[in-house]
């Protein structure tokens, strides 16, 4: 086995238990169906998870596209999918 580097360790360690944290805060976001702060939760855990983007581009710049496309997802989502009680269902007939 190779010898571990305790800075990489460390900064793997963070890296983990920051995505993780910001995770968390996305789901309780959802859970409560609050979009805002569930998009933008969203929009940060896939900056923390960008590594993979900006490793098959070598452009960091797409890392920004993540992180927009995320937020509208997760706020598009929230808002039809968790309507208030009494509403019509989604993609029910206009009356």
């Amino acid at each position: 086995m190779a010898a571990i580097d305790p800075l990489t360790a460390g900064a793997v360690f963070l890296a983990t238990a920051g995505t993780d944290a910001v995770y968390v805060m996305f789901t309780s976001a959802v859970v409560h169906r609050k979009r805002v702060p569930a998009a933008t939760w969203s929009s940060i855990w896939y900056v923390l998870s960008s590594y993979a983007v900006i490793s098959y581009t070598d452009n960091w710049v797409y890392v920004v596209f993540a992180a927009i496309g995320s937020w509208v997802g997760a706020y598009l989502t929230i808002t039809f999918l968790h309507r208030p009680p009494g509403g019509p269902p989604v993609g029910a007939a206009p009356e």
